[in-house]
């Protein structure tokens, strides 16, 4: 179990974003997720660069890693589990070659990142069910937490379904796990990337046995603030809070836009743990070096 006390965990920052620094490509269907196959050196080099610069949890390469995704690509079933194991290993071997007390965040991204076509940032994904949600996140949920990580940071969730659909699979497996969404400011609150009411979410989640953080990722950190005072408020839960670096991705062109701000990451961190968060810290864009200045805004 995470020590969620009075001081906050640093969490890494863009792990995909620090292996395209590398000189990596992460622009197919299976992103991140391809280097556990191609380069698993290079994933625990980008695990390493996060541990030096002092993150106290660092998440593993399986946010795109689920059986349909890489059934999708061509890979068996027997080899999809194989990788998603192995995106633990990996994290568990930097761990060990830092020589630093760290934990491993399971990464499991939501449905529309198996799809690659941007939709996690929408909540589009057509005619789904719950049942067919729950069956296309439990086998990677079982296989993490079987791998020994210490939370299932379940991330970039866009939509009321979905989190209702990762709730009760979470609550089926009752392995430690935060839930984040991804989620936007509007003129009447806080919302979904399908433009309903996060606080619906934060609320659902606060009955979560088995949830030791609720909150926000991959949002701007102009919004960041708002949005994980209404999380932690709403939930009841400590809250966790990881933004991007605010630019914004544009999905026709595939190239990153401008920030809206000028705000950055270290805008409001204060703030956030004023509101009640206890995990921090970046999402894509975000590096080591600001993984860094972060640690050292903390202490």
């Amino acid at each position: 179990m995470l020590p969620l006390g009075d001081r906050p965990l640093l969490l890494d920052g863009g792990l995909s974003t620090e292996l395209e620094y590398r000189g990596y490509d992460i622009s197919g269907q299976l992103w991140s997720a391809q280097l556990l196959l191609d380069a698993p050196s290079a994933v625990v080099a980008a695990h390493r660069a996060f541990l030096d610069a002092g993150a106290d949890i660092i998440t593993t390469a399986s946010y795109q890693a689920s059986l349909e995704g890489f059934a999708r690509a061509g890979y068996s079933s027997a080899t999809a589990q194989q990788l998603i194991r192995r995106s633990v290993e990996l994290a568990r071997q930097a761990i060990d070659e830092s020589g630093r007390q760290a934990f491993i965040a399971g990464s499991v991204g939501p449905y529309g990142a198996m799809l690659a076509d941007g939709s996690e940032y929408t909540g589009q994904y057509g005619d789904i069910s719950l049942s067919s949600l729950r069956d296309f996140h439990r086998p990677r949920l079982e296989l993490l937490a079987e791998a020994g990580i210490d939370v299932l940071a379940v991330e970039t969730v866009p939509s009321l379904l979905e989190v209702e659909a990762l709730l009760l699979e979470l609550d089926r497996l009752g392995h430690p796990a935060w839930l984040s969404l991804t989620t936007q400011t509007s003129p009447v609150g806080v919302l979904t990337r399908r433009d309903e009411p996060a606080a619906k979410a934060f609320a659902m989640a606060g009955s979560a046995a088995s949830l030791i953080a609720v909150g926000i990722n991959c949002t701007d950190p102009v919004g960041a603030g708002a949005a994980v005072a209404l999380a932690a408020d709403t939930s009841g839960k400590p809250g966790v809070v990881y933004p991007n670096s605010g630019e914004g991705w544009d999905t026709v062109r595939r190239v990153w836009t401008p920030a809206s701000s000028s705000q950055g990451l270290l805008g409001d961190v204060d703030g956030w743990v004023a509101s009640g968060a206890r995990i921090i810290g970046g999402c894509c864009r975000v590096g080591p070096a600001q993984t860094r200045a972060l640690a050292e805004n903390l202490a």
